[in-house]
Order: C-alpha cells, then sequence, then structure tokens
C-alpha cells in the first residue's frame, strides 16, 4: 500500500484548518501528522484512542486532530513537530540514521517476546538513563516504544535457518537491523515500511525483515511463502510520539497535568499491547499461506556470538551521546524482565 504525500504545505495547511472548523468548541485542537494510512493498526488503535484520552482528561478543552494525509515523508516527521509545522508527530527513529543513537538499544536482537514489555522495558530506560542525552530537544516526548519481534520472511527455498537469507537481497528499516542481515550474509536493501510491497514485487527485495503484523497489513502475504522466527525476536524497532514542546507548554497548567496521565508508560503500555495483538492477527493470517519456522536455541546463541561485536560497536555508539551506553543495555534488559513478570 502506497502512502498519498502531499507535498504543499500550503495546502495541507488549508486542509487542517478546513478540519478544525468542525472542532472550534475546543480551546485547543492539536493537529496530529499521521504518515500510515488510516486503517493501519497504529493509527486506529493507538492514535486515535490517544485523543480521545486527551479530549477526556481535558473535558473537551483540548482535542487532537489527525490529519486526512502526511505533511511529508516519515523521515520528516521529528522535525514537523519541532518546528511546529504540525503539532503532534510519530515515526521510526531509525529513518533519520544517526540522529536518536540511544535508540538503538530497544532494537537489539533477542530482547523479549512481548511488545508491551519491550516498550516498558526501553521507556523506564529512556526515563531513568536515555533522556540524559537530549536528543529530543524541542519536543515533548508523549512515547517511545517497539513493535513485536522482528522476524525474517522470504520467497522461494527453504527459510529454515539463519544462514538462509546468506547472498539474497533483504529489506530492513534500521541500521541496526543493517548490520545484523550483512552478519548473516544478506545484502541490505533501505526503505521504510510503506515501500515494503514494491520493494517485493519488483524484485528489488527477495525477503523481508518485518514483525508478523506488518507483513498480514501490507498485503505481503502472497509474495512471500517462507517465515523465520527467533526466540526473543531479531530485531525490534523503535518508534517514537512527539509533541511541538512549546505548544505544550502553551497549554493551561491543568490540561498539561490531565495530559500527563495518559501519556508517558500508559500511552507505552497501550502500544506494546496493540502491537503483541495485531501480530497475532498476522500470524493467524498467514496459516496455510507461509511455512513458519523456529531458530533453534543452539542457533540464537550461535547468534549472540556473531553478533556480539555489533552489539558492543552500537553501545560505544550510545556512551558518545553521553550516556553510559554499557549501563543503559544492563538496565533495559531488567526492566523488560520486570515488565514481562508484572
Amino acid at each position: 500500500m502506497k502512502i498519498n504525500v502531499i507535498t504543499s504545505f500550503a495546502l495541507a495547511g488549508a486542509t487542517a484548518l478546513g478540519l478544525m472548523t468542525g472542532v472550534a468548541s475546543a480551546q485547543t485542537v492539536l493537529t496530529l501528522n499521521s504518515w500510515l494510512p488510516p486503517s493501519h493498526p497504529q493509527v486506529t488503535q493507538l492514535m486515535q484512542p490517544m485523543a480521545e484520552d486527551i479530549e477526556r482528561v481535558t473535558e473537551g478543552r483540548v482535542k487532537v486532530q489527525i490529519l486526512p494525509a502526511p505533511l511529508a515523508p516519515p523521515p520528516a516527521s521529528f522535525d514537523l513537530a519541532k518546528n511546529g509545522v504540525a503539532d503532534i508527530t510519530y515515526s521510526v527513529n531509525g529513518y533519520t540514521p544517526g540522529r536518536f543513537k540511544t535508540a538503538v538499544l530497544g532494537e537489539m536482537p533477542f530482547l523479549g517476546d512481548s511488545a508491551e514489555a519491550v516498550s516498558v522495558g526501553y521507556w523506564r530506560t529512556y526515563e531513568k538513563m536515555l533522556k540524559d542525552a537530549n536528543e529530543y530537544e524541542g519536543v515533548k516526548v508523549l512515547a517511545l516504544f517497539t513493535h513485536g519481534p522482528g522476524a525474517i520472511f522470504m520467497k522461494g527455498g527453504e527459510l529454515t535457518t539463519p544462514e538462509a537469507i546468506a547472498g539474497k537481497k533483504v529489506r530492513v528499516g534500521s541500521t541496526l537491523a543493517h548490520d545484523l542481515a550483512t552478519g548473516l550474509g544478506a545484502v541490505p536493501v533501505e526503505g521504510p515500511s510503506s515501500k515494503a510491497y514494491e520493494l517485493l514485487s519488483q524484485g528489488i527485495a527477495d525477503g523481508i525483515l518485518f514483525p508478523f503484523e506488518s507483513v498480514s497489513f501490507f498485503n505481503l502475504i502472497p509474495l512471500l511463502d517462507q517465515g523465520l522466527e527467533f526466540p526473543g525476536g531479531l530485531y525490534n524497532t523503535t518508534m517514537f510520539i512527539v509533541m511541538n514542546q512549546a505548544k505544550f507548554d502553551s497549554l493551561d497548567p491543568k490540561d498539561r497535568e490531565a495530559i500527563e496521565t495518559v501519556i508517558g508508560e500508559p500511552l507505552v503500555r497501550r502500544a506494546g499491547k496493540m502491537w503483541d495483538t495485531v501480530d497475532a492477527a498476522g500470524r493467524s493470517a498467514m496459516e496455510g499461506k507461509i511455512t513458519l519456522h523456529k531458530a533453534t536455541a543452539e542457533e540464537v546463541e550461535a547468534l549472540k556470538v556473531k553478533f556480539q561485536p555489533v552489539i558492543e560497536k552500537r553501545i560505544a555508539e550510545v556512551s558518545t551521546s553521553g550516556v553510559d551506553g554499557a549501563a543503559a543495555y544492563e538496565m533495559l534488559k531488567a526492566e523488560i524482565a520486570k515488565a514481562a513478570a508484572e
């Protein structure tokens, strides 16, 4: 499914103004830039409920208007919020390589089988340690979270072992996934999730690193016939929801206080639960259409050794942001374990 991108900011602004006439009773209307299709669960089960929560806790004084078309491609989302072009935006940290160095910790291999637990652990680590890197300056961070455990999907051949993708062109969505695919001997092909169908259908990529939900939602099942999943997930993808800081600060103090109750960990937990639910549905949609294999414990242990240089390199990069990367990584794993036990 392709995304319609409005390249004219003037046209988008006029559209937003037109939409606001329907919510004129609110004291403040916040615009939310959305680049995923309106039917995507991240819109219907996360952004829309978030908007409803904000309106509810502020007793209608603050409303969120989701724009009908994106103002810019996904990599520009953060700057749309930072510069006040849109009030609230969301995107994938990895779509702007090198900008959010600490986010790679939440994308490490084998972190956990639940998006909820990994997301909550990642958020708590951000709050206690990663925030010090000040990578989200200019915005109010509403949530940081991950999608479900990443797997490998391909068409043709037997994808029964990780080595089966050696020499294959595989779509990836982050620099860490790029490094992991390279470590397995694959040829990484970069591109946002919205380009996945195009990359596979045109033969630009032979396979893809994706969570189960995304394979189903982006209509990739007919293009694939083999899948390989990993206990703990081969990788994750970290995402953000942010709001222009000045806009947040301009709200009435009682409304800011009310909004604080529905963002942060509550919103992160909602995001993780959403991904766990839709991943289960995506898996069900594959039944009888994609043959799934599971990496053995021995294969996972071997991959941990193989990936260790990549992990150490990324931890060192996190440390260049002013955060103790090794300590943050250990904290992340501990917080994920705590969240999984709750």
